[in-house]
């Protein structure tokens, strides 16, 4: 597995919704910081959805840029419909990523199993003519027999799973029970290390992230248990930054957390 970063480590720097920084960090700039940090991939997710944003010859300007400073690009979206996925293909061929991350779900849409399966069915050749693999990221609807199912059902060679290491704690189910079912189908690693402690009234939980390595995920335990599978070929650094007082010091503590994750997941994946 190779390590690499995401739109997602730089969430609050990008531009999280209802608090815009005055200088937006660009793709380009985090391609840059990609390459400081020594890291060879970069997963450009749907918090900056190029397929909505960037032209066919922006997608090849970025491809060309990312090349020069050593860096390969992933592609992820949002929203399985087929319209979006095969425009969100397009987008990784251009790229040149091995992979399209999807996220099923998206405003308006929440199919049901057999509705996904029925998706995925229509859209592998689709897949395999452009030798990109499907990869489905577990999130916070459905449980992880689900997703099973949908791998099952359609195309394990083509179509995996990108694993997220939180997401499913809003399905109600933690970490090594999804990670013991999904764990032979991934194809993607997403690694974000999280605490949960109990609120100040003692009635309810808070998830909150942390730096890789400083928080309640097993990491070196994953990534072995990933690697025993042989299937996985990227792992990709996410923060749940929380909030500062400002918008200014949030992005701060993110750079600070990103470069003290990058160095610890260093010394396991390097």
């Amino acid at each position: 597995m190779k390590l690499g970063l995401s739109t997602y480590t730089y969430t609050w720097a990008m531009g999280v919704p209802g608090s815009p920084p005055e200088e937006p960090l660009t793709l380009q700039g985090l391609i840059d910081k990609t390459q400081e940090a020594g890291v060879s991939i970069l997963q450009i997710a749907d918090n900056f959805p190029v397929e909505e944003k960037l032209s066919e010859d922006d997608l090849k300007q970025l491809f060309n840029y990312a090349k020069e400073k050593g860096v390969n690009l992933e592609m992820g979206g949002r929203g399985l419909t087929p319209e979006h996925t095969l425009k969100c293909l397009r987008c990784a061929e251009l790229m040149r990523s091995p992979l399209l991350r999807m996220v099923i779900d998206s405003t308006g849409f929440e199919p049901e199993i057999n509705d996904i399966i029925s998706i995925i069915r229509d859209l592998i050749p689709e897949f395999r003519k452009t030798g990109i693999q499907l990869a489905i990221e577990n999130h916070d609807r459905l449980k992880a027999r689900d997703f099973e199912k949908i791998i099952m059902s359609t195309s394990p060679e083509t179509v995996g799973i990108c694993l997220d290491s939180v997401n499913s704690i809003g399905a109600g189910e933690g970490f090594e029970t999804v990670s013991e079912i999904l764990l032979p189908y991934t194809i993607n690693l997403h690694i974000k290390d999280f605490v949960i402690f109990r609120v100040p009234h003692k009635m309810g939980f808070i998830v909150e992230g942390r730096p890789a390595g400083k928080g309640m995920l097993n990491i070196p335990e994953l990534i072995n248990r990933t690697a025993s599978y042989s299937r996985c070929k990227s792992a990709i650094l996410e923060l749940w930054t929380p909030p500062e007082e400002s918008l200014k010091k949030t992005i701060i503590r993110e750079e600070k957390w990103a470069l003290e994750s990058i160095q610890y997941l260093k010394t396991l994946l390097q």
